[in-house]
């Protein structure tokens, strides 16, 4: 089932343009023209994400910022300020909002925010006490410590994001850009060379011999992939 999005917003101009991008990119997307009908539309669809621009028709995108988050905790909140109103984006943070995109904006660049929130929140989901395991590695992610056959292992921070990744899609093929957005997040700039780096110092450090890998697995052409259990 695709993943909702609420676009509350009272100019059709960029209401259709957020439409086109959003649903290129896989999502459905209910529109809402007022703050009164984008509250209907949560309550009748039950989207993840709800883009609210400031100034609505009605009751305001502050006050539907307050409804929503009251209404639906784990909703994800955009708001869409313009220029310069500093404290536009302080009050909808302080109202619950999870983020801000400051008009005008490109429409990729918020799309990249809305998936990066989604990751999050999935992540803030899960119980923090989960145990990541495959073969003789084990993460304790409240702690954020690797373990190999019940010793710890000295990670810098990305090398620990890529073995929580990992083992938690054990036998799923990343491409490098991949990696790149999730480990390193979508504003990152630079070479994709430094997944390579990370991935053959991680390699030294899990690995019986580094040289021949036996659980981050080249995938020729794509990435990496940690090797599933069964197939070792």
């Amino acid at each position: 089932m695709k993943q909702k999005i609420l676009i509350v917003e009272d100019e059709r101009s960029i209401r259709s343009l957020l439409k086109v991008t959003f649903k290129t990119n896989g999502y459905d997307i209910i529109e809402a023209k007022s703050g009164e009908e984008g509250l209907q539309k949560a309550r009748e669809e039950k989207p993840i994400i709800a883009l609210l621009d400031v100034m609505l028709p009605g009751i305001n995108g502050f006050e539907v910022c307050k409804k929503l988050r009251k209404d639906f905790q784990n909703i994800g909140i955009i708001m869409l300020t313009a220029r310069g109103q500093d404290m536009d984006k302080i009050s909808g943070l302080q109202l619950g909002a999870d983020d801000y995109m400051i008009k005008p904006f490109n429409p990729t660049e918020l799309v990249l925010r809305v998936q990066a929130l989604i990751r999050r929140m999935n992540h803030e989901q899960k119980d923090k006490n989960s145990v990541p395991k495959s073969g003789p590695f084990h993460i304790e992610t409240h702690a954020h410590i690797v373990y190999k056959d019940g010793k710890s292992i000295d990670m810098t921070p990305k090398e620990y994001l890529l073995m929580e990744l990992f083992l938690e899609n054990e036998g799923k093929a990343f491409t490098r850009d991949e990696l790149l957005d999730r480990v390193w997040g979508w504003e990152y700039v630079g070479d994709t060379k430094i997944v390579d780096v990370n991935i053959r110092r991680l390699r030294t450090k899990i690995e019986e011999d580094s040289s021949k890998p036996v659980y981050i697995e080249t995938v020729w052409g794509v990435g990496y992939r940690w090797k599933k259990r069964d197939e070792e």
